[in-house]
């Protein structure tokens, strides 16, 4: 595994796992191939973009021809899919974009990865396929149960990609992963949305009650497992990827409040969003017996994103303030507040 194409690479958790990439290996070639939507910014690749070894190629994966000429001209051999559509509220409001990205695109990635014979195809999902799991914990053998269009429009690229593993031989591994939190994840997420508003003393909008669980892990935790995969799992298999314990929102919310030295009345509950679902567990024994272990737990987790937004002010004020991002967050939370 030489030439990396990673799509979506100029996103949240996939800029970061270049940076993993470039860090950890000396005798590899990094193509970052993004379309550069609202969430790819090639900011989170500055870190990078000075080293001989890296490229960036502007590029929709819905767009074969310009995905062929891609795999080509830099002899790729392995795929690592970032490239989709990820927020629940967006698919909500728009999901013929997720299922245009998340399963049409995966094909085509698929199609190439058939044509050059590539060593290794990658496929970020998440635990979302699985629905809300209100006892036990998921594992890679169950059924898929999505209650949103985004994850079942992830739901769709797993089944392609399985479905190109046992039909033509595509060495395809997918991870599903848990909740990201970390640098560079684009403010409209909870985490950073959260740590941003509070900075500025802003109203936090919680969904509901705030008690929908969830595991949330590092992301250089994530990249980390998802290199073990690349290099330690098994072709047509699937690894869930977490830390296994979760935390319900209202605790999120109040731990980044305590580490920013800002008031809980901040918190503002608003109307939940439908079909919210309560809780995710993963079990995680699968990757763990690759040799991956999560280095941080949720409250440095936690600690780890507050500082660097606290940090990093300049890449998060100039998203805020645009209008596009106005005018959705007016979009989605407008009118909801309910009474505490």
């Amino acid at each position: 595994m030489k030439n990396f194409l990673v799509t979506g690479g100029a996103g949240f958790i996939g800029a970061n796992f270049v940076h993993l990439l470039l860090r950890k290996y000396d005798d590899i070639q990094v193509v970052v191939y993004d379309k550069l939507t609202y969430a790819g910014n090639l900011d989170n690749l500055l870190p990078v973009a000075d080293d001989p070894r890296y490229h960036f190629e502007q590029g929709d994966i819905c767009d074969a021809a310009r995905v062929d000429e891609v795999m080509r001209q830099y002899n790729i051999d392995v795929i690592v899919n970032f490239a989709a559509e990820t927020h629940v509220d967006r698919s909500l409001m728009e999901p013929g974009s997720f299922i245009q990205t998340d399963v049409y695109g995966t094909y085509v990635l698929l199609e190439a990865a058939k044509k050059y014979g590539v060593e290794r195809y990658h496929q970020i999902s998440t635990d979302e396929v699985y629905g809300e799991v209100l006892e036990g914990r998921s594992t890679e053998e169950d059924r898929l149960h999505t209650r949103s269009p985004y994850s079942a429009s992830k739901a769709g690229g797993d089944l392609m990609c399985l479905a190109y593993h046992t039909s033509f031989g595509v060495p395809v591994t997918i991870t599903r992963g848990s909740n990201n939190i970390g640098p560079y994840q684009f403010p409209e997420k909870v985490v950073p949305l959260f740590i941003t508003n509070a900075i500025d003393d802003i109203p936090l909008p919680l969904y509901g009650d705030g008690m929908q669980m969830r595991d949330y892990q590092y992301v250089q935790d994530h990249c980390e497992g998802i290199d073990v995969v690349l290099r330690k799992g098994q072709p047509g298999e699937i690894y869930n990827l977490g830390t296994g314990v979760e935390t319900p929102n209202i605790t999120m919310a109040r731990l980044i409040l305590k580490l920013l030295n800002k008031p809980e009345s901040l918190i503002q509950p608003i109307t939940d969003r439908p079909g919210h679902d309560r809780r995710y567990a993963l079990d995680c024994s699968k990757i763990q017996a690759l040799g991956w272990r999560n280095r941080y737990n949720f409250e440095q987790a936690i600690e780890a994103t507050v500082k660097w937004y606290v940090d990093n002010e300049w890449w998060w004020r100039k998203i805020k303030s645009g209008q596009q991002y106005k005018e959705y967050y007016e979009r989605q939370y407008a009118g909801r507040e309910l009474s505490r």
